[in-house]
């Protein structure tokens, strides 16, 4: 397409898709906004006089960007499955044969504890109850409730770091 009207409309299909990729658009979307602004621009040819054709243009794929990106805020971008990585976060066979060994290596040792001390340390642990709350439950001192965590924490780190 070398001249229409005397222009080069190579060199300003040029300056316009420069002017949209400086504006953060990519090559490939620069290049659809000067086409689409190209055939919006000979179709109002066809009914108006254009006295700058070339500002025009660049109105027009610079409109089109404009509205792109407003779109694009208000629904999101459209991704591409290609580009997109999917990283599974479950864990790995090994990982769960794991797990299910330390679950049963510590509810043996939680059935080590008196019955006393551990429940005081799964009212603390897994209830999530205050020490006061468990001395008040028991009929106990919180010192003496500090004692039984402070046991049971120590046996149940020994018990599972040996096995």
């Amino acid at each position: 397409m070398a001249t229409r009207s005397g222009k080069d409309w190579l060199e300003v299909f040029s300056r316009v898709r420069s002017a949209l990729m400086r504006r953060g658009r990519s090559a490939e979307d620069a290049d659809d906004f000067v086409q689409e602004a190209w055939i919006r621009l000979t179709v109002y040819e066809q009914t108006q006089v254009v006295e700058q054709p070339d500002a025009f243009l660049m109105r027009i794929a610079q409109n089109l960007s404009i509205d792109a990106h407003r779109a694009a805020m208000n629904r999101g971008e459209a991704v591409c499955v290609d580009d997109v990585v999917i990283v599974d976060c479950s864990p790995s066979a090994e990982e769960i044969v794991m797990a299910k060994e330390r679950t049963a290596r510590l509810s043996n040792c939680l059935g080590r504890l008196t019955a006393k001390t551990r429940d005081i340390f799964l009212s603390h642990r897994v209830d999530g109850m205050t020490y006061r709350e468990i001395a008040e439950r028991h009929g106990l001192t919180i010192s003496t409730v500090e004692k039984h965590i402070s046991r049971a924490t120590a046996y149940l780190a020994a018990w599972m770091q040996d096995r």
